[in-house]
C-alpha cells in the first residue's frame, strides 16, 4: 500500500485552506447561469467540479459549508470520519472507507448548506478521497466556521466543534 507522501507527490497535491492536501482534477466547461440557480449563488457556476483530497492522522478539515451538495468518494488509506451538522441541527458521523461490514461506505453526500469537517482518526494513517461538487465549487460559496459562533448555535456538539475548528 502506498503512503500519504507517495500520493501527495504523485498526484501533485497542494496545501488546502481547510487542512490537508488537494488538487482540482475536473471543472466542467458547461456553465449554469446564475438566474436558474437558487439564491445561494452570486454568479454563474460550472456544472460540476472534482478534487483529490488527502488528510493524514493529526490533520483535519475544519468545519465549513458550501452552497452545493458535495459527494465524497473513498480511494485509499484508512477510514475518514466526516462530521456533518445538517440544516436541521442533526450531527451525523459518516465513515468513508472500505470496511462495509462495519458501517463504512465508499461514498457519501454532504447536503448543501450543512456544516462539515473531517479527519483520519487512525493513528499513523491517512485517507485519500475525492470530492465532487454540483453545481461546481467556487470560493465565493465557501464559509469557514468560527468556533464560538458554531458552538453558540450547536452547544450540544461543543467538543466536536472545538476539535474541528481553527478560529
Amino acid at each position: 500500500m502506498a503512503d500519504a507522501n507517495y500520493y501527495i507527490q504523485k498526484l501533485r497535491l497542494n496545501s488546502h485552506i481547510e487542512g490537508g492536501a488537494f488538487k482540482e482534477t475536473y471543472r466542467s466547461q458547461l456553465m449554469l447561469p446564475q438566474q436558474i440557480l437558487n439564491g445561494n449563488y452570486k454568479d454563474d457556476r460550472n456544472v460540476s467540479t472534482a478534487i483529490y483530497f488527502l488528510l493524514k492522522h493529526g490533520q483535519f478539515s475544519a468545519f465549513h459549508r458550501i452552497a452545493s451538495d458535495e459527494m465524497w468518494h473513498f480511494y485509499d488509506g484508512d477510514v475518514l470520519s466526516i462530521y456533518e451538522i445538517t440544516k436541521t441541527g442533526q450531527l451525523i458521523k459518516h465513515q468513508l472507507g472500505r470496511d462495509l461490514e462495519n458501517g463504512e461506505s465508499f461514498q457519501c453526500v454532504i447536503g448543501a448548506g450543512s456544516w462539515f469537517g473531517s479527519r483520519c482518526e487512525v493513528s499513523g494513517g491517512f485517507s485519500l478521497v475525492g470530492c465532487t461538487v454540483a453545481p461546481g465549487f467556487d470560493f465565493e460559496d465557501f464559509e469557514l466556521a468560527t468556533r464560538n459562533d458554531l458552538i453558540k448555535e450547536y452547544p450540544q456538539y461543543k467538543n466536536t466543534i472545538a476539535e474541528l475548528t481553527r478560529i
